[in-house]
């Protein structure tokens, strides 16, 4: 089992992958135990900039959540099976250590997920 010491770390690298797997979107907070990413555009409901992802360091693994999965179910089949294992609900994936290659396969998703920006405005812009 993964010390919790190593979620700084974890954390740390994870903060890097949102971020560069993202590029189109903003950084609306950037602390030591939490990231948030959202969009450019506002949606019309609410008019705040939609969410993109959230970063959380939590007391037993660090959450790495990819909204547009709840708004575009179509991206649920670009999950991979290596990261199934780690997703808890619709849109969190759970991790406790640094593995670089589920890293990739996050990496992947939350770039293909970023690239989905129109689709995702159509849906809930």
């Amino acid at each position: 089992m993964a010390s919790s010491d190593a979620f700084p770390a974890v954390f740390q690298a994870l903060r890097a992958l949102m971020i560069e797997a993202a590029p189109g979107m903003v950084v609306t907070a950037d602390t030591d135990c939490c990231l948030t990413l959202k969009t450019t555009w506002a949606e019309a409901r609410t008019g705040e900039p939609a969410w993109f992802g959230w970063l959380a360091l939590k007391k037993s693994y660090v959450a790495y959540h990819i909204l547009p999965l709840y708004s575009l179910p179509e991206l649920t089949a670009l999950v991979p099976a290596s990261l199934e294992k780690k997703r808890q609900g619709k849109t969190c994936f759970a991790f406790k250590k640094i593995d670089p290659a589920l890293f990739e396969d996050l990496r992947a998703l939350t770039q293909a997920a970023a690239a989905q920006e129109a689709a995702l405005k159509a849906a809930i812009g």
